[in-house]
């Protein structure tokens, strides 16, 4: 199958091509032609499949099909609404809506915190069709009266698991009440839990449903690997294998913020160019950051989970998990940044003793063994004994049992897989553990981005396998 039997239109036809794309991929293959039919969508696939372009492209064309719509003061009215967990996200997003809508007479304007409000209330008081925005900033926004949703046709909710995961549930169902009861609705998610499938019941009007690859599966073209290693090594055995391997673009994984920020500052002391890109980083910091990375100018880009879902960069050919995930489908997300749209990528695990239990979910959770390989002179002291790993307000010890409190609330732990509230009251969500193709990817919490076609919980912690720090922690 072609772009060209898909039913777009010339002037995205040809935005297409001049991207260098000519075959669409599985999820752009078949949620282009439901987009196009008007109904309601229920889309899955694993991340750097498409997603992007899957509802970008049709939502375009659609849009293009009809005059623009005039607010009461006369003013071009927006027409399409994506709403997306992350800053960086949301300026891919709408990067992709301009790339590909670039022939056709439709405004776009992207709409995030940790900016100034001003200049975005002049831009939307110029008219757009499509807004592309973060939960928290465009209910402040909305507070304010700088917006008018009530013409919306078309609502996306992109990334729809990572949106559950930041708590933002509230926040959507406050945005949902804001649109108009007729409208088209998408929701695109990297996977399809119970919890996603609960609030598509609420958002969705008979969808229809796609889902391309198997839940939580990771794709083949990553080749996966498993370094065992001390724990006081692990900075070291980083070093030694960009040195010796002449990395030149790798992405690194920690789990807290304040160790992004020694990895780095270790990284720079011998030699290797990194910067680290988390939620206390100014925007300013985390788009420069994420610049250089993308131009190679930066040879390691050092970030948390919450900062780096949907970076979304051609092929990326190394990712690292200096630390692994506490949450099993974090591993899945982290790794899809290289791999992506048919490319090979090498995802590399640094993993002392303290991590076996985190290991032991991942492997649970895709359904396969991680190869191990362990490096001459790195390897594990004999002597080392595992220790608890202490996350946010909550210990993991020895065997998996949690000691603590969860966000500070007191009370009862919960069962495996539940969550404890994200910072600020909000709930973190339920969570289970247990020719060229494009790629795409992938506010109050900051986290990261998707290129086309390309306080306090009452309840206390959580079982295991299921606990997430606070964001704040991140």
């Amino acid at each position: 199958m072609n772009f060209t039997d898909l039913g777009l239109a010339e002037p995205l036809l040809r935005a297409v091509r001049d991207q260098g794309y000519d075959i669409p991929t599985p999820i752009q293959a078949q949620a282009i032609p439901a987009v196009l039919k008007g109904g309601d969508l229920m889309a899955g696939a694993q991340t750097g499949t498409g997603k992007t372009a899957g509802f970008t492209l049709p939502m375009l064309h659609r849009l293009a099909a009809q005059p623009p719509k005039r607010d009461a003061r006369g003013r071009i009215a927006i027409r399409a609404l994506i709403l997306t967990p992350t800053r960086e996200l949301a300026a891919q997003v709408e990067e992709s809506v301009r790339t590909y809508g670039k022939y056709l007479p439709i405004t776009s304007m992207v709409m995030f915190g940790g900016v100034g409000m001003q200049p975005q209330i002049d831009r939307l008081r110029k008219g757009v069709d499509i807004l592309v925005a973060t939960p928290g900033r465009l209910l402040d926004h909305h507070q304010q009266g700088t917006l008018d949703l009530k013409h919306v046709e078309i609502f996306v909710l992109d990334e729809a698991d990572r949106m559950l995961d930041m708590g933002f549930i509230h926040d959507i169902k406050k945005v949902l009440a804001m649109l108009p009861e007729k409208k088209q609705s998408l929701l695109f998610s990297a996977t399809f839990s119970d919890e996603i499938k609960a609030l598509a019941d609420r958002l969705l009007n008979e969808p229809a449903l796609i889902e391309v690859a198997r839940r939580n599966a990771t794709a083949d073209t990553i080749a996966q690997k498993v370094h065992p290693v001390g724990r006081e090594r692990k900075k070291e055995l980083l070093s030694h294998l960009i040195k010796s391997g002449d990395w030149h673009q790798v992405l690194v994984f920690t789990r807290m913020k304040h160790g992004a920020n020694r990895l780095t500052d270790y990284l720079n002391d011998v030699g290797i160019s990194a910067m680290a890109i988390h939620g206390n980083k100014s925007q300013g910091a985390r788009t420069k950051a994420l610049a250089d990375f993308k131009s190679g100018d930066l040879q390691v880009l050092v970030a948390t989970d919450i900062a780096a879902r949907g970076i979304d960069i051609d092929q990326l050919p190394h990712v690292v998990n200096f630390e692994l995930p506490n949450i099993p489908e974090d591993y899945v997300h982290r790794i899809g940044r290289t791999g992506r749209a048919g490319a090979t990528g090498e995802a590399v695990s640094l993993v002392c003793l303290d991590e076996e239990i985190f290991l032991r979910d991942i492997e649970k959770l895709i359904k396969r063994a991680i190869p191990r390989e362990t490096i001459s002179g790195f390897e594990p002291p004999a002597s080392e004994r595992a220790e608890p790993i202490v996350l946010g307000r909550m210990t993991i010890g020895i065997g998996g049992t949690r000691r603590g409190g969860g966000g500070g609330g007191g009370g009862g732990g919960g069962g495996r897989g539940g969550r404890p509230q994200g910072a600020g009251g909000r709930p973190s969500g339920a969570a289970g553990s247990g020719g060229r193709s494009p790629s795409s990817s992938g506010q109050r919490p900051a986290s990261a981005g998707g290129r086309g076609p390309g306080g306090s919980s009452s309840g206390g912690g959580a079982g295991r396998g299921g606990y997430r720090p606070p964001s704040g922690k991140r």
